[in-house]
């Protein structure tokens, strides 16, 4: 049921969607030099590799597995990629990994392939499901979260998934994209978050 969805979803969100993609294709191309799409690889489900796809919204020069921007002044942000991050843009071309089985509408995040050795046994099982384009972790905080809170709630996402949640997440999700809430991370762990907490006593 829940494969039937996402073909479905992600056809018609391709259809609908098609003009905005080709139009942020090309102001993409006009703005800055590098390709239009960013490929990189990232796991999927039981820890298998994929090719993960989002617009571009860095500059070419810039290493790709860098720190998550914390703000949107970041100079490693070009203009456009700042709008299309804060709009949630950037993630649209993750419809064709839905398309093609790689993710799923709702789900994890996917990560790097390297971050799955620092994870225990019980964060290992987010990798039970297939990643999604968004998740529990993205409507309960997204930015405002560390990185172990998220790996918790990927988690509790797996022992409670069902259709209606489901749903909740992907109507929760909308209103975040229009409110453009928690959009940068504030802090990547929590021993980060505690050093930057103890710097400013």
């Amino acid at each position: 049921m829940k494969r039937v969805f996402d073909l479905i979803v992600s056809l018609l969100a391709l259809v609908v969607l098609l003009p905005v993609l080709v139009f942020i294709a090309l102001t993409i191309k006009l703005n800055s030099k590098g390709r239009i799409i960013f490929r990189q690889e990232r796991a999927g489900e039981n820890g298998k590799p994929f090719i993960f796809y989002k617009f571009r919204t860095m500059r070419t020069e810039v290493d790709p597995f860098g720190p998550s921007p914390k703000a949107g002044d970041d100079p490693r942000l070009t203009k456009v990629g700042k709008f299309l991050r804060e709009y949630s843009l950037d993630e649209l071309p993750q419809l064709f990994n839905v398309l093609k089985g790689d993710m799923s509408i709702v789900g994890p995040r996917p990560l790097y392939m390297e971050q799955m050795k620092e994870w225990d046994d019980r964060q290992q099982k987010r990798l039970l499901v297939k990643p999604g384009i968004t998740g529990l972790a993205q409507v309960s905080g997204r930015g405002e979260l560390t990185r172990e809170e998220k790996l918790e709630l990927d988690v509790k996402y797996v022992e409670t998934a069902s259709f209606l949640t489901d749903m909740k997440i992907i109507l929760a999700t909308i209103g975040q994209v229009f409110g453009r809430k928690s959009i940068y991370e504030k802090s990547y762990s929590k021993t980060e978050y505690t050093r930057g907490e103890a710097s400013k006593k």
